[in-house]
């Protein structure tokens, strides 16, 4: 994950495996940043059970009301508005890891915490689609979703924050050549876009330690 940004999680985070990088500083990595896989832990069709979460996930005060145990992978087949190629994709790395990331914050002003989903691939890690879901009447709701690739979202002091990594033709997968911040508000409704900022990275290679190759023009 490029983190470019302080991500305020108020409750917790399951993460998948992989590499990070500080964004905005200059330096080049690829990936978004993932901890612990996670692990399908109920059938396909309880998409959120009202059992106590599990330990280390219990929402912080202020959050609004609890949270139970959400099944991203079920919530994410079960939704109509999730494409068909990322349903596809959306099979175990190894075992029974899937390669998905799902926050539990508030950011749609909810009384209770919204959950923010983001598919990645198990090849490279990198974004496939992001997704918001807000709670009403019992349901959870897909009210946002990014499914043009490499996104991973975020959770940002109330704000929805989206990461785009920029690539050119040259760029290896671990090195873009910049991003884009894009951060998305809540307006009682729907998201809306309220600012864009791109970032592009100085020419080093190796976190700074060696040049790019240089670029000879005939």
């Amino acid at each position: 994950m490029l983190l470019s940004t302080g991500t305020v999680v108020l409750v917790g985070t399951v993460l998948f495996a992989a590499g990070c990088s500080a964004g905005g500083t200059g330096l080049r990595d690829g990936g978004p940043a993932h901890t612990e896989p996670v692990a399908r832990s109920s059938p396909p069709a309880a998409v959120a059970t009202s059992e106590p979460a599990a330990p280390g996930h219990s929402p912080a005060a202020g959050t609004g009301g609890p949270v139970g145990k959400i099944d991203p992978v079920a919530l994410l087949k079960a939704d109509p508005k999730v494409s068909p190629a990322i349903k596809r994709e959306l099979k175990p790395c190894t075992g029974n890891e899937y390669p998905v990331d799902v926050s539990y914050g508030k950011v749609t002003g909810n009384t209770v915490v919204d959950i923010v989903v983001n598919v990645l691939s198990c090849a490279d890690a990198l974004g496939r689609g992001s997704y918001v879901y807000r709670e009403a009447a019992g349901k959870y709701e897909n009210v946002f979703a990014d499914e043009q690739p490499p996104v991973y979202a975020e959770i940002d002091r109330g704000e929805l924050v989206l990461n785009k990594p920029v690539y050119a033709k040259s760029d290896a997968l671990a090195y873009p050549s910049g991003e884009d911040l894009i951060t998305y508000h809540w307006n009682g409704q729907k998201f809306t876009e309220q600012d864009r900022v791109h970032t592009e990275y100085s020419n080093v290679v190796d976190g700074g330690g060696q040049p790019a190759p240089a670029v000879t023009k005939n």
